[in-house]
């Protein structure tokens, strides 16, 4: 490489750091990829990680969701039999008392071309195994054919590699770190050890820690993120193979038959512990395990093999930033809820812009200036 190639660093080992300094190394950038700890050791390593475009949402925010998983059908046809990535669908329901929105979510699907059925209970045994129908409304629940679902760090594992064999650059353990700017635009990024990067361009791809890093340089981006547990079951013997996105627990299957589980009422009882961290009570916790029990056919006993605790990164506006920050020269962030779907996809397009210096239309929705 050319001494004088614009040198890009990306900040954050979570997917989409990993996945923007992947395309960079394939396209031939000299690039390097800084993270706080080990790779996905935050945010990406207590994701759900359901690979999905269903609800309602915006038109462009559907589309990049949409790319999102076309991206991850080609990574799956490329490598048949990946343990950590599936397409086995996804079954999801309301409360009773939210009927009419079961409804109107379908409808909505359909008028959008997502693959989406409505099915009677007794009938979900013919679309997906291991569910208990007597858990699903009586209404009954949506079924979507195409969805999916991915370990993410298994993914970060398997783009790095590629990364650093197209001559990319890794420092892990670098603590926290800062843009360093002159002239109104990036020169580098120091870490918390003092240890110095110049850059051309840097990328923003620190999750929850974005606004902050933003802030820090001038920039405003809402934030809205909350703090979020995920629990990794000891495994377990149930045929599952969809994702559940239920009323009081969310689950989908992980590597080695172990289940992800998560859900939003338990962020009220998520509490900062003495080391800096988050602390939970055991009875929340078994509580979520018999709400994720009472969603599979037999009830199995689930029992947690592993607490995630930390900040969810979501926008204030609910939408992902992406893109180019106007006020700082050779600034890039990246700030989304939706990380795992939108992973690959999002580090291609962002790879994309910085590459080219041309603007992607499909990130132009999600660009930070709409705050302004």
């Amino acid at each position: 490489m050319s001494s004088t190639q614009p040198r890009t660093v990306v900040v954050g080992g979570g997917i989409i750091g990993v996945s923007t300094a992947r395309h960079l190394a394939r396209a031939g950038a000299d690039v390097t990829l800084i993270t706080e700890g080990e790779l996905t050791s935050n945010a990406s390593g207590r994701s759900l990680s359901w690979l999905n475009s269903a609800g309602v949402r915006g038109e462009e925010y559907h589309r990049l969701r949409m790319a999102g998983i076309d991206r991850y059908r080609t990574l799956a046809a490329q490598h048949p039999g990946l343990g950590w990535l599936r397409f086995d669908g996804g079954l999801t329901w309301q409360a009773p008392e939210n009927d009419e929105d079961l409804h109107r979510i379908h409808e909505y699907e359909l008028a959008h071309g997502y693959d989406s059925h409505l099915i009677d209970p007794s009938r979900v045994a013919d679309y997906t195994p291991g569910v208990d129908p007597a858990a699903i409304s009586p209404t009954g629940a949506i079924w979507n054919p195409g969805e999916g679902w991915v370990d993410l760090p298994h993914l970060a594992q398997h783009l790095i590699k590629e990364f650093v064999e197209h001559g990319g650059r890794l420092v892990t353990n670098a603590g926290a770190a800062r843009v360093e700017t002159a002239g109104g635009s990036v020169s580098g990024v120091r870490t918390a050890e003092g240890e110095s990067y110049a850059a051309d361009t840097v990328v923003l791809a620190t999750g929850p820690a974005v606004p902050a890093m933003a802030a820090e340089l001038g920039v405003a981006i809402p934030d809205q993120t909350p703090i979020s547990l995920l629990v990794t079951t000891k495994p377990v013997d149930t045929p599952l193979r969809a994702v559940l996105n239920t009323p009081r627990a969310a689950v989908r299957p992980a590597p080695n038959g172990a289940l992800a589980v998560d859900a939003d009422w338990t962020t009220a009882s998520i509490r900062p512990s003495a080391d800096g961290g988050f602390a939970i009570s055991e009875e929340v916790v078994a509580e979520l395990l018999a709400q994720a029990s009472r969603l599979l056919a037999g009830n199995p006993r689930l029992e947690p093999e592993r607490l995630a605790m930390g900040p969810k990164p979501i926008p204030g506006d609910g939408d992902p930033v992406l893109g180019r920050i106007d006020e700082v020269g050779g600034l890039w962030a990246a700030f989304t809820h939706s990380g795992a779907t939108l992973a690959l996809i999002a580090g291609e397009l962002l790879a994309y812009e910085i590459g080219t210096g041309r603007a992607h239309p499909m990130l132009a929705p999600f660009n930070a200036r709409r705050f302004r």
